[in-house]
């Protein structure tokens, strides 16, 4: 991989960021590129980014060989800089150059949503990776999957990676054949511009409800639903929940950039969208459900009838509608798609342990009001005589309404409920789950805090019985905890589980 100087030049002019340039030598390629100082600097472009930036990194990587700077301010260093007016934006498009702009070489199907994002991209996967086998590439909160081989799958640290990593990977996976990339865009991917200038084939719009408000989020609200909604203003196809909050924001979002035609809706039990969905049968295993078209439109598609989807949860029949559509439009035949709904899987998304004698454990990466109260609200009701009990936490410094959220949601359906860690960045686990607790009516649900998250889970299922349903909520698959700016191993809440099981079952 390589850029020469003069394009990176050329290619910040077309976008207006650069603000002036000082290149000591203009047939310069750089054969290098990061905004770590840490790594290999040789023959390099460094980007001074991040809000904790010191001169001192500069330094570093100049002594370690890079031979340009880009930044939004000139320092004394004695190379050649480029002097942008956002270092983000020129790191996402100068990233697409350096990797040989590998977003050209593949079909891009993108979902957001404050729920649901992964278990969608999980559906989708699973569909076309039976049609276009080795193929399929996805990044997602839980992994990422870049080629065919063990060796190109591996865990994800952000639900979407800077842009320089997105790029890079991209590239591995062109270069390892794929054609087609499946992917999770959140909020903060807009934010912090790690998907400036990337425009995709399809986008998909699941949901919205509060979250992700905080200090190192978003600031509001409105803020909040203005970046989830730039995914639709880039992208060709847009495929919509027609009954998620902020409807008419979000339609006319999409309209900006794409024409009726491309613009596909769906919804439970409407007439208001080209696709309806009703529920048939719901069991610990699977969920049975109907998929109609409206409209003339979505008559074209030819994807009307009965779905069996092999993930728990009624709840995940909205997700998997936005994944027929996606699909379909991806060029899988009905087909393909009803036997890749029915053997889909995602990882921490609604795993069920079964015990001998501690009542049945669901594991789920819910993690905000919305997302627990379909979870809870789907158990609730599949089980209305069992104890529903809880082990969650919530994160630090992040989504600081997610904790009223719980408190809230405890209340409505919890029957018990530890409050323990779940990534406490910088703040001290026991003030989270004070605030947790602050929110919950106490009259209602019996609450303990334990703050090692592995003794909490111990505990609650160690007094499990019967018919209890025990649900480990909000990390899933994750491998760390995020404590004070490190990322401590954790085993993951299924291993933890697991383990528990055998030590007091045998």
């Amino acid at each position: 991989m390589s850029l020469e100087i003069s394009k990176a030049i050329d290619i910040l002019q077309e976008h207006d960021l650069l603000v002036s340039s000082k290149v000591l030598d203009e047939n310069l390629f750089v054969t290098n590129i990061s905004y770590n100082s840490r790594e290999d600097q040789n023959n390099g472009i460094f980007f001074c980014k991040g809000n904790n930036f010191k001169t001192e990194y500069l330094q570093q990587a100049v002594d370690a060989g890079a031979q340009l700077y880009v930044s939004e301010k000139e320092y004394d260093m004695g190379i050649s800089n480029l002097i942008v007016k956002d270092v983000q934006k020129a790191l996402s498009i100068l990233s697409a150059a350096f990797y040989g702009n590998p977003e050209k070489s593949l079909f891009i199907i993108a979902f957001t949503g404050t729920k649901g994002k992964t278990t969608t991209s999980y559906f989708i996967h699973n569909i076309l990776d039976q049609v276009y086998p080795g193929k399929v590439a996805l990044f997602s909160t839980v992994d990422r999957i870049v080629g065919p081989k063990p060796e190109d799958k591996f865990k994800s640290d952000l639900t979407t990676p800077e842009s320089m990593e997105l790029f890079r990977d991209m590239r591995r996976a062109v270069d390892n054949g794929m054609t087609k990339l499946v992917m999770e865009v959140s909020s903060q991917a807009y934010k912090k511009n790690r998907v400036y200038g990337l425009k995709f084939d399809i986008g998909g719009f699941l949901n919205i409800t509060p979250d992700h408000i905080g200090e190192n989020e978003h600031p509001t609200y409105a803020d909040y639903l203005f970046c989830k909604k730039q995914l639709l203003i880039n992208s060709k196809v847009n495929i919509i929940n027609a009954q998620t909050n902020d409807f008419d924001t979000v339609i006319a979002a999409a309209r900006e950039t794409s024409a009726e035609k491309d613009i596909y809706l769906f919804g439970r039990d409407t007439k208001n969208a080209d696709f309806s969905i009703s529920s048939k049968e719901a069991t610990l295993s699977d969920s049975i459900f109907d998929v109609s078209a409206v409209t003339d439109k979505g008559k074209q598609l030819n994807v009307d009838g009965e779905y069996k989807l092999g993930v728990v949860g009624d709840f995940n029949e909205m997700n998997a509608t936005a994944a027929i559509i996606a699909s379909r439009l991806a060029q899988a035949d009905k087909k393909d798609i009803a036997s890749g709904l029915r053997t889909a899987r995602v990882p921490g998304r609604m795993e069920h342990i079964n015990t001998k004698s501690h009542g049945t454990i669901f594991v789920d990466y819910a993690h905000n009001y919305a997302s627990m109260k379909a979870l809870l609200g789907f158990l609730r009701t599949e089980y209305p005589k069992s104890k529903l009990k809880v082990v969650v936490g919530s994160p630090g410094n992040k989504g600081i309404s997610r904790r009223a959220g719980f408190g809230k949601v405890l209340t409505e359906l919890a029957d018990s409920a530890i409050l323990t860690t779940d990534d406490p960045g910088f703040e001290d686990p026991a003030d989270i789950c004070k605030q947790i607790d602050e929110h919950i009516d106490h009259s209602k649900v019996e609450v303990k805090t334990i703050i090692d998250r592995q003794s909490a889970i111990r505990e609650m299922i160690e007094h499990g019985s019967g018919d209890d349903i025990i649900v480990l909520a909000a990390k899933g698959e994750d491998h760390y905890q995020k404590t004070n700016g490190i990322d401590v191993p954790y085993p993951s809440d299924p291993t933890v589980a697991k383990g528990i099981l055998k030590d007091i079952e045998g």
